[in-house]
């Protein structure tokens, strides 16, 4: 198993980062997202909150050694099932792929909370991923498992930009 965590800060509060997480595909950077649907939404009205689950499909090419393996699959979903807490200011989203999951599994949870010092202004965010691949051979597990951190981050990268992006133009229209 391999980690992958970052934190960054987005310069905006957390009311705002949180609408416009909803909006945040398709965007012009993360253009590996097909598409984004809900699956299913309640409200806790007790508890104040908001669960959603979503399915979203991404298309992004893959090495063809690891083609090889995985049989040349292009395509991939994951399931994210997010919670918007109001009492607790806090937006945590909780996603695993469900493609190719017997060989590689890929767990990630992201919060976005107000920046204590600042949170009229700032707000965190706080990303980490479980990252397991499976199979005989362990040399080829590691591998795939480096390969798999490395491309997490780069997509990572680019999904803060392309979310900044998104969070430009919703600021417009506040």
């Amino acid at each position: 198993m391999r980690l992958f965590q970052t934190s960054h800060y987005f310069n905006y509060p957390w009311e705002q980062v949180t609408a416009a997480n909803w909006k945040k595909y398709p965007n012009e950077l993360s253009t590996h997202v097909v598409s984004v649907d809900i699956l299913d939404r309640s409200i806790n009205v007790e508890r104040q909150v908001l669960r959603t689950e979503r399915l979203i499909a991404c298309k992004q090419p893959i090495p063809s050694w690891l083609s090889c393996i995985v049989g040349g699959q292009d395509r991939s979903f994951i399931r994210e099932v997010s919670e918007v807490n109001l009492k607790e200011k806090t937006l945590v989203m909780k996603s695993h792929n469900m493609t190719m999951n017997h060989i590689l599994q890929v767990n990630e949870t992201v919060i976005y909370r107000p920046d204590g010092d600042v949170p009229e202004k700032r707000t965190i965010f706080d990303q980490q991923a479980e990252i397991t691949a499976y199979g005989s051979f362990k040399r080829i597990c590691e591998k795939i498992e480096e390969w798999s951190v490395e491309r997490f981050g780069q997509n990572a990268r680019i999904g803060k930009m392309g979310f900044e992006t998104v969070l430009e133009k919703i600021n417009k229209t506040w």
